[in-house]
C-alpha cells in the first residue's frame, strides 16, 4: 500500500510510499545560498502531503556549480539556510533529504570532454580531481546532517558526472576509472562508500541512478545497471532511486529486458529500498509503479501543478491539473517567477512557453 510506512535499512522511518523528486528550480541565490522562494516551494508540497521531500541537486563544490539559481552545499556559508530548511520541512511533517550534485562535463570536468561534448574549457578529470570529489561529496553529507536532513541522496543519474563515468559512450578512459564496468563504477563507488562511512549509522545514504539509456543511447543497459545497483547495495546505500522515463516500463532501447524497476527489486536484498521515477501522473500511474516492484513512487512533474497530490489523489475520479499551466496558476503552487522561466524553456508546459510537440 502506498500509505504504510516504509523502514529503510538505516531506521529512517518514511511515513509513506509517495516522495517528492528532487525537482531544479533554479531559485537559490547565484552563490548557492537559500533564497525564501525555495523554501516555499518546497514546504508547501511537503505540507500538500509529501511525506518524503528531496531538495533540489545541490552542489558539493563551486568546482562542480552547473547553473545559476543552483542550491549549495559547498560551504559553511550555505549551512544557515539549509538548517532553517531543514527545519521547516520536519515541522511540516516530511522526511528530508539533500541531493548531492557535481555537474560534470557541464561544470567542465568529466572522464573525458570530447566523448562527452563538453562545452570550451572543459577538461579531464585527474586522479588527483577524483578524490578531491570524493571528498566534496562527503563534506557535503556531513553538512547535510549538521543542518538536520534526513540523508543524502547522491546524483548519479541523468547525464551529470556519475553516469559520465558509467556510460560506456562517454568514457574512453584506459586508467582505473575506465573500460570494464568495474572500472567505470569506480568512482561512484568511492563516493558512497566514503559519505556512508563519514555520517551516523541512522542517516539516510541514497543513490539515484540511471541503470538504462532513457533519451539516447550511451552504452547503459539494464544488466550492467542491475550490477551496478547490486554493489552500491554492498556498499551500505538504504535505497536506490531509479531515474526513467517510464518507472513501470522496459529499457526504451531494450524493449525484450523486462520491467526496470522489477529487474532491480528483484537483484537487490529486501532492506534496500527501491524508488523509481517517470511517466506518472496519476494514482492509479503510482499504483502501478508500486506493483511493479518500487516501494517508493517518485513524482516529479506532477507535483509541480498539484502540491497537494497526495491527499487530492486517494478521492476516486479525481485527476491532477496537467500543462501547459499559466503563470497566474503557477504563483498560486508556489511556484517563483525564475521557476516559471526555467519551465517555460520545456516544451508544453507553460502557456506562453515552449509549444509542445506535436
Amino acid at each position: 500500500m502506498l500509505t504504510s510506512p516504509l523502514t529503510l535499512r538505516c531506521g529512517l522511518v518514511i511515513p509513506e510510499r509517495i516522495a517528492l523528486a528532487p525537482l531544479t528550480n533554479t531559485q537559490s541565490h547565484t552563490d548557492g545560498t537559500l533564497d525564501d522562494v525555495e523554501l516555499r516551494w518546497l514546504v508547501r508540497r511537503a505540507t500538500g502531503g509529501f511525506r518524503f521531500v528531496s531538495t533540489c541537486a545541490a552542489f558539493v563544490s563551486e568546482e562542480g556549480h552547473a547553473w545559476d539559481g543552483q542550491l549549495g552545499i559547498a560551504s559553511d556559508a550555505h549551512l544557515p539556510g539549509l538548517t532553517r530548511m531543514a527545519a521547516a520541512l520536519r515541522d511540516a511533517g516530511a522526511v528530508s533529504v539533500v541531493q548531492l550534485h557535481h555537474g560534470g562535463v557541464e561544470a567542465k570536468l568529466a572522464p573525458d570532454p570530447i566523448s562527452t561534448g563538453g562545452p570550451d574549457g572543459a577538461r579531464a578529470a585527474t586522479p588527483e580531481d577524483l578524490a578531491r570529489v570524493v571528498r566534496d561529496f562527503v563534506d557535503a553529507a556531513v553538512r547535510a546532517e549538521r543542518a538536520g536532513f534526513d540523508g543524502v541522496e547522491v546524483h548519479g543519474a541523468n547525464g551529470y558526472l556519475f553516469t559520465q563515468f558509467l556510460a560506456p559512450a562517454d568514457n574512453p578512459r584506459t586508467d582505473a576509472y575506465g573500460g570494464s564496468l568495474e572500472n567505470r563504477a569506480r568512482l561512484l563507488r568511492e563516493a558512497v562508500r566514503a559519505v556512508r562511512s563519514a555520517v551516523s549509522p541512522g542517516f539516510a545514504v541514497g543513490v539515484r541512478l540511471s541503470v538504462v539509456d532513457t533519451w539516447a543511447q550511451r552504452g547503459l543497459v539494464l544488466a550492467d545497471g542491475v550490477q551496478v545497483g547490486g554493489w552500491l547495495a554492498e556498499d551500505g546505500v538504504d535505497f536506490v532511486h531509479l531515474s526513467l522515463r517510464d518507472a513501470a516500463g522496459p529499457p526504451p532501447f531494450e524493449p525484450d529486458a523486462g520491467v526496470v524497476v522489477r529487474a532491480l527489486r528483484d537483484a537487490l536484498p529486501a532492506e534496500v529500498a527501491v524508488f523509481a521515477a517517470g511517466g506518472v501522473w496519476t494514482r492509479a500511474d503510482a499504483e502501478r509503479v508500486h506493483g511493479a516492484g518500487a516501494d517508493v513512487v517518485v513524482l516529479g512533474k506532477v507535483a509541480i501543478g498539484n502540491p497537494d497530490w497526495p491527499g487530492s489523489s486517494r478521492d476516486a475520479g479525481w485527476e491532477p491539473v496537467r500543462p501547459p499551466y499559466t503563470p497566474a496558476y503557477l504563483a498560486e503552487q508556489a511556484v517563483g517567477e525564475r521557476l516559471v522561466t526555467y519551465l517555460s524553456r520545456f516544451p508544453g508546459m507553460v502557456v506562453g512557453g515552449m509549444p509542445a510537440r506535436s
